[in-house]
């Protein structure tokens, strides 16, 4: 089929459909809004990139597997365990005695405002140690892909050299899905550019790429800009925000196709998570075999499932729902609008 990543996994009876790999942190979200010095308590939830593609992938009825390292404490604890209850194959996680879980505050605004604030502790965490010795590739399951993201490149040299390592071609390598999710902050104060994330996109078979992130991280401008620079994915999503996305399928080597499909209206609760939605709600398309225009439509439900409940995690659509919804012709796609519990089977979808 057009569009589909060229490698299959390590073989179509692999136990799991998607690994991920990645930190993931204990997360304080506050009790109402303001700044953090004006915050009187916190409540406590999990926030990473790939557990969040995981386990939404386990919650829409696939084998996910998470694979990473946390502290030997209760932050671990409470990770491991409630990753788990999503769903998710935790097997792979491995407990590191003298480092910590890393945890995270945050403000309750929008994170694409001046008013919005992180405080990361992180640095030196068990997760950061990840290296191509410290999780080799046996401590992965066998599975049709290995979902990776930028992140984890700029945490350490080691978590470096192991996306290096895994995204190295060789048999029986899985499908590589790469979301380059670049954090600048991250970056800061490390020997190493973020061009390195183009590097390693480029390794890849599927890559997700905000059009914004490409210019911050590249200085690439514009969808077919991106292209140009990473000929090598078979499947590239271009990320415009609330305009959509823009899908490039085929290699540079092939002529390919280039579909745009329409984000959709969506009444907002809390902009965070949606790109960790988004990714699986593609990747959810993606190995049930949909065309291209429908995994991005299943990747803009699964996005718009997060962004009208207040955290990062939230139950998709059933099956049959969502894809009753992005068989609409593009006219009645056009006219949904999504609010609070349209997710739910008794809930009726609203049109503009």
């Amino acid at each position: 089929m057009s569009g589909t990543p060229a490698r299959t996994a390590a073989g179509t009876a692999a136990a799991t459909d998607v690994v991920c790999l990645g930190e993931s942190m204990v997360t304080f979200l506050p009790s109402r809004p303001g700044r953090l010095a004006d915050v009187p308590s916190f409540d406590r939830g999990i926030g990473g990139a790939e557990s969040n593609v995981a386990c939404a992938l386990a919650a829409a009825g696939h084998r996910a597997a998470w694979v990473s390292r946390v502290g030997a404490d209760g932050f671990g604890d409470h990770l491991v365990e409630t990753i788990t209850r999503y769903g998710v194959d935790t097997s792979g996680v491995r407990r590191d005695p003298s480092r910590p879980t890393g945890v995270y505050f945050r403000t309750a605004t929008d994170r694409a405002t001046d008013t919005h604030e992180v405080a990361y502790y992180r640095a030196g965490s068990a997760a950061s140690a990840m290296s191509p010795d410290t999780v080799p590739r046996t401590a992965l399951p066998p599975a049709r892909m290995l979902h990776l993201s930028g992140i984890t490149a700029a945490l350490s040299t080691g978590c470096l050299a192991l996306l290096h390592h895994l995204t190295e071609d060789r048999p029986g390598r899985p499908a590589v899905s790469f979301d380059v999710n670049h954090r600048p902050g991250l970056w800061r104060g490390t020997d190493a550019s973020p061009r390195v994330l183009l590097d390693l996109a480029r390794r890849a078979d599927l890559v997700f790429v905000g059009e914004d992130e490409a210019r911050e991280a590249w200085g690439v401008n514009g969808a077919e800009a991106v292209r140009a620079a990473l000929p090598e994915p078979s499947v590239l999503v271009v990320k415009h925000g609330a305009d959509g996305v823009t899908v490039f399928s085929g290699t540079g080597r092939s002529p390919g196709t280039v579909t745009t499909v329409p984000a959709l209206h969506v009444d907002v609760v809390a902009p965070v998570g949606a790109g960790d939605a988004f990714a699986a709600g593609f990747l959810s398309a993606t190995l049930r075999g949909l065309p291209v225009r429908d995994r991005a439509r299943h990747g803009h439900l699964m996005a718009a499932a997060v962004l009208t409940v207040p955290g990062d995690l939230t139950e998709p659509p059933a099956r049959a729902h969502a894809d009753a919804l992005a068989a609409l012709d593009d006219a009645a796609w056009g006219r949904l609008r999504l609010g609070p519990g349209w997710t739910g089977d008794d809930q009726e979808v609203r049109t503009t």
